[in-house]
């Protein structure tokens, strides 16, 4: 487990040092390049609000389906 973690940490130091590398080298203006990374950053913000509510409802309804079993499945 604690190498798992260590793998983890060296590939989060990694993408920082690459997005710093990338954002030296960038071809844009920084202006530019920031409104990019904030468009982006807002896109995925997006999609895994979208992607957590819908595994919510899905969890809550297999909750409800636990706490109220129909008489075909009390027999299984």
């Amino acid at each position: 487990m604690r190498k798992f973690f260590g793998f983890v940490f060296g590939g989060l130091v990694g993408a920082a040092i690459g997005a710093g590398v990338a954002l030296l080298f960038a071809p844009e203006s920084g202006e530019e390049l920031r409104g990019q990374i904030r468009d982006r950053a807002d896109n995925l913000v997006g999609e895994v609000k979208v992607a957590a509510n819908t595994r919510r409802a899905q969890l809550q309804d297999r909750l409800y389906a636990l706490r109220h079993p129909t008489p075909a499945s009390a027999t299984d």
